[in-house]
């Protein structure tokens, strides 16, 4: 169970959907998946590569290799 003060800090409630990763040392980390992490999250991939172009591109290439 998480603690109150842990769960309204990091906004659990109900229903809140988590995830458990492991950190590079080892421990396990419950990580709320919230809209502000999502939004978190999706904020610093936007500068980053095109993932779906570069996908495209490779399957491209491949399917023009069998040809």
């Amino acid at each position: 169970m998480v603690p109150v003060a842990l769960r309204r800090k990091h906004g659990i409630e109900a229903g809140t959907q988590v995830e458990f990763q492991e950190d590079r040392f080892g421990r396990i980390v419950l990580q709320p998946l919230s809209e502000q992490y999502i939004d978190r999250v999706m904020g610093s991939l936007a500068d980053g590569p095109d993932l779906l172009a570069n996908w495209e591109r490779e399957h491209r290439q491949e399917d023009e290799g069998h040809r």
